[in-house]
């Protein structure tokens, strides 16, 4: 395996943490703002609330958006598998 295929394999990695990673990271995040500020604007300072409303976006997000995040691992993972004889050879 040349350093080019290598950091290729590596990068098309990271590229498919970023996608299954953004969506629900990118919910929880706004939520998490979201209710910070209606925490400071109502000056309620309870940390278990911003915990749950993350926890309960976080599990919608995923009951959204989850079929097509496995499809995609699923895919990535079975291409993956399919080029490990070029990349070896």
């Amino acid at each position: 395996m040349t350093p080019e295929t290598a950091l290729t394999e590596i990068s098309r990695g990271m590229e498919m943490a970023l996608v299954l990673g953004g969506p629900p990271l990118i919910a929880v995040l706004a939520i998490g703002v979201i209710v910070g500020i209606l925490q400071a604007a109502t000056q309620i300072n309870e940390p278990t609330i911003a915990f749950v409303v993350k926890a309960i976006t976080l599990v919608a997000t995923f009951a959204l958006v989850g079929h097509f995040l496995l499809g995609r691992m699923v895919a990535f993972t079975t291409e993956l598998f399919h080029r490990i004889p070029h990349l070896i050879g």
